[in-house]
Parts: structure tokens; C-alpha cells; sequence
């Protein structure tokens, strides 16, 4: 297949490129004085616990350098937690404590730290190592989100979640992101992480790839993908779309992980979301656009929720 055959044939897929989604839905949706209700991390929190969607529970938050004489003592109530840079993206520097024993802090990965690598790790947050920019950032302790034992075969030693694009308020597009062993741990598709394309009616896997190319197994746990489905799908699509709302960003994406406990969380919003769900479903976004660039009337949440899973599923 020639060059110009692979663009038509991407064309006729709807597969939208990083100029369309930078200037179209970007650009024309995305007011930048919004950027930082889903840039910073605790201010997300704040709104998304104001408009009734649940989150993560925050520990504490660590801002200046001098608040780390007390880091033994902030950690003393926690055997688990996640630290997280409040400005970070693409998972750089969050770390998750499954348990401790005696004075080291094990790790997801099943490594070790001691409370002096924490130190160091939370300065390293603080000095901007991995926060958008390079600015000053704060570190955030959290709750480890105990995932659901319905994912356990198709997550390695690390949480799965789903990442759902959002357009001017319908849940337009969905994949799971599934950790492995060459991911270590995160659901992060540029680290070797499992992108599986959902369908947006039912929940139900359609789709699996790794690093562009299709997969059918886990590559750690060996289970199959087709076999996959989400629980509480319709409640999943109701918290991305009352992102809208919450954030006034015509096109976002919102990460939701499952807690045993609790059901769906809203992990993190993101104002720039990637195009790798594409490849993940297996076809483009761009005539789901077209198609809600049609409706004229406003509708609830709950009403663009309905209208995603039974008229845009289809498109």
C-alpha cells in the first residue's frame, strides 16, 4: 500500500491528526485560563468533590522543603500511599507504597525504599523534575486506590484505568490502559502499557494493542482481552461527562480507576489528551465529532451519557 493510500485509508477512518486536535478541538474548546483546573491536581480535587464525583482520598501534601523534617511523622499513620507531583503528567514521578516492612517502603515493582529515598524523591518533586514546565511543584500524599479484583487479569503489579475523551460533553471515545512488567507497573502506553479499545455502549473490549501493534493476550498474566468488561460502565461515562460542567474544556480526558471499596474514581483530567485511542479502538474520532456537532439542543449529562451509548456508539 502506497504513502498516499495509508493517508486515505486513515481519512476514511476518521483518524484525526496533532494539527486537527491542536487547533480544532483544542484551540476552539479549550480556554486556557481553564488549563489549571485539571493541570493542578489539588485544585481538581477540590472542584470535582464540589460537583459530587469521587476522588482519590488526599493524605496530605508536602509544599516546602522544610516541611521534610517531619516526612517520619507525616508517614507514621500510612503502611500504603501514593505520592504524586501536583503539576506532573504522563505518570513521571508518582510513586506507589503497597506496604512496609520494618523501616523500607516496598513499592508496587516489589522494590525498596527507605525513608531517606523518599526524602529525596519528594525534593526532586518539589525542585520541578517532573512537573509541566520544570516549575516549583508540590507533592501530594494519597490514598492507594485498591483496584478491583475484576481486573486482575489484565493488570501487572500496578492499577489499570480508563481514559474516556470527552467532547463538549459526551464521552466520545474509551480504552483501558493495563500495566505490565515492561511498563513497571503504570498504565502508561509510551512505557510498554496495554491500550484496549472499549466500546462505548457496553464496556466490553473491542480492541488491544502495545506500542501500535495488536495484541490478543497479556503479555505477564496470559489472559485474553476479548473477555474483558468494565463494571459500572454507565456510572463511568456519567463522571466523564459532567467534566464538562466541572471544567468548562470542550475537549478533555479523564482518567477513572476502580477501587474495590468505592467504584469508579476520578483519577485525573488532562486538557491535551493524546491520540493513541485511536489506534487502541481501532478507528478515529473525527466523525464522532462531526456527529455531535449536530445536535443543537442542550442536554444533561445524563442525557448526552444515553445519547453516547446509543446513537454515537454506532458511528
Amino acid at each position: 500500500m502506497s504513502f498516499l493510500d495509508q493517508i486515505k485509508k486513515l481519512r476514511e477512518r476518521g483518524v484525526i491528526g496533532m494539527n486537527y486536535r491542536n487547533i480544532e478541538l483544542i484551540g476552539r474548546y479549550n480556554e486556557r485560563s481553564k488549563y489549571p483546573l485539571v493541570d493542578n491536581k489539588l485544585i481538581t480535587k477540590k472542584i470535582a468533590k464540589e460537583a459530587g464525583i469521587a476522588v482519590t482520598e488526599l493524605y496530605g501534601k508536602i509544599e516546602w522543603q522544610s516541611q521534610l523534617a517531619r516526612l517520619h511523622e507525616i508517614l507514621a499513620p500510612y503502611d500504603s500511599f501514593v505520592i504524586k507531583p501536583v503539576h506532573g503528567s504522563g505518570g513521571k514521578g508518582i510513586v506507589v507504597i503497597t506496604h512496609r516492612e520494618d523501616d523500607l517502603f516496598i513499592r508496587a515493582n516489589g522494590s525498596s525504599m527507605t525513608l531517606t529515598d523518599v526524602h529525596t524523591h519528594i525534593t526532586n518533586i518539589l525542585s520541578g523534575l517532573y512537573s509541566l514546565g520544570g516549575r516549583y511543584d508540590i507533592a501530594i500524599i494519597e490514598k492507594m486506590v485498591e483496584f478491583d479484583p475484576v481486573f486482575q487479569n489484565y493488570s501487572y503489579e500496578g492499577v489499570p484505568d480508563v481514559r474516556l475523551i470527552v467532547y463538549k460533553g459526551y464521552p466520545m471515545m474509551a480504552m483501558m490502559r493495563c500495566p505490565t512488567d515492561e511498563s513497571n507497573g503504570k498504565a502508561n502506553l509510551h512505557q510498554g502499557a496495554i491500550g484496549v479499545g472499549i466500546d462505548i455502549a457496553t464496556g466490553k473490549a473491542i480492541n488491544a494493542v502495545q506500542h501500535n501493534h495488536p495484541v490478543y493476550i497479556h503479555p505477564n498474566t496470559k489472559h485474553d482481552f476479548s473477555d474483558l468488561q468494565i463494571p459500572h460502565w454507565e456510572e463511568l461515562l456519567k463522571i466523564g461527562a459532567k467534566c464538562y460542567e466541572m471544567t468548562g474544556l470542550g475537549y478533555l480526558g479523564a482518567d477513572i480507576v476502580f477501587d474495590k471499596n468505592v467504584g469508579p474514581l476520578l483519577l485525573e483530567l488532562n486538557a491535551r489528551p493524546g491520540l493513541a485511542i485511536q489506534i487502541a479502538n481501532g478507528k478515529g474520532e473525527y466523525h464522532r465529532v462531526k456527529r455531535i456537532d449536530e445536535e443543537r439542543q442542550e442536554r444533561s449529562a445524563d442525557e448526552r451519557v444515553a445519547f453516547s451509548m446509543n446513537i454515537l456508539s454506532k458511528v
